[in-house]
């Protein structure tokens, strides 16, 4: 891909000038060999581009070539977080501190939270390691199958800045965490945090008649599970308007509920709390004393473990809770993994 190599060579900026780069075009097409082989191969070439240029394409190969040798051995969240690491454009991005830039940031962080989702699912569910290039097919059936069809009933997504102005019957607004929103990047003065809050206000007033609000008690954040707090903003709706779907034990006694329904028009409709309830499909669990049971209190660091695909392996580090408990686990056959004990089929060895 030609194109894309011409846009990433200088990006984030290596000192690699037009001038240098228009010569290894000139190069290619001169010898019919693509723009990337004159690059990896300057040093053969009587190019007029200078020591200190040559050196810092040789840097960018190397890192070109890396990246491809990791291909064979590392997953597709190992290559990406590579890559970011090594291009420098969280760098950028993290030095620049605009608005764009901060969008660019979240937008990397989900792109390594959705590829570490991709690889545990592949990893637990099938007999792949979740490689790149099965990565980049996945998303490809992803886009063939996500065509806009104008004349069906369908979810408009997206953000609350694209969607002032406009008004819809219903609304889901997610994420209501402490961090994300309000953003830890805009709470670092009042004025900043009083701009989030007339965004939530903004998000609020999209909805004709009803507005579902969740958050979730853990998340990915840089590829790494990590503990969530209700947002703020929560706590300043009115509990009058509120309406209870999932009562939930949280982390703060004044925050006791996990999704939230608030349903209001110009009439300010109240509404009550409903008691909680036991769901109809509720089945108590008996306890089991097997030791395949990895959400008990059995398994500790230290332990050595079985699994089907990786055989046996010692149990180095435990984190996350509930069903989202992640062990990292350094096996015989296939290295150090980390494995989701809900998906890992583990037996406790001793």
């Amino acid at each position: 891909d030609e194109e894309a190599f011409k846009r990433i060579i200088n990006f984030p900026s290596r000192g690699i000038g037009q001038t240098s780069i228009d010569k290894l075009i000139i190069e290619s097409k001169q010898r019919k060999i693509t723009i990337y082989d004159v690059a990896k191969n300057i040093n053969e070439f009587n190019l007029s581009i200078g020591l200190k240029i040559r050196n810092k394409i040789n840097d960018f190969v190397l890192s070109i070539e890396k990246a491809k040798l990791m291909l064979k051995e590392s997953n597709a969240f190992e290559i990406t977080e590579e890559v970011i690491k090594s291009s420098g454009i969280y760098k950028l991005y993290k030095d620049e501190e605009s608005l764009e830039s901060i969008n660019r940031i979240q937008n990397i962080e989900e792109l390594l939270n959705g590829v570490q989702d991709f690889v545990d699912t592949q990893i637990y569910n099938s007999e792949s390691k979740g490689t790149i290039e099965e990565f980049l097919q996945d998303i490809a059936l992803v886009t063939d199958l996500d065509q806009d069809l104008e004349n069906q009933d369908k979810v408009s997504l997206m953000t609350i800045h694209l969607a002032k102005g406009l008004e819809f019957p219903c609304v889901y607004m997610v994420g209501l965490e402490e961090n994300l929103f309000p953003s830890a990047m805009n709470m670092n003065s009042r004025d900043e945090l009083e701009e989030e809050r007339r965004l939530f206000y903004v998000a609020l007033t999209r909805a004709q008649k009803e507005i579902n609000i969740s958050y979730v008690i853990t998340r990915y954040r840089w590829g790494k599970l990590i503990d969530s707090e209700p947002s703020r903003f929560i706590d300043e709706i009115d509990e009058k308007y509120i309406n209870i779907l999932t009562p939930i034990t949280s982390k703060k006694e004044n925050l006791s509920f996990n999704n939230i329904n608030r349903s209001f028009n110009s009439n300010k409709i109240r509404y009550s709390k409903p008691k909680p309830r036991i769901p109809g499909n509720y089945v108590k669990v008996n306890k089991t004393n097997s030791k395949t049971n990895l959400f008990d209190d059995n398994l500790v660091i230290g332990n050595v473990v079985s699994h089907v695909r990786f055989g046996k392996g010692k149990v180095l580090k435990l984190e996350g809770k509930g069903n989202d408990i992640r062990a990292k686990i350094n096996f015989e056959k296939g290295g150090i993994k980390k494995l989701l004990l809900r998906f890992a089929k583990l037996k406790i060895i001793s």
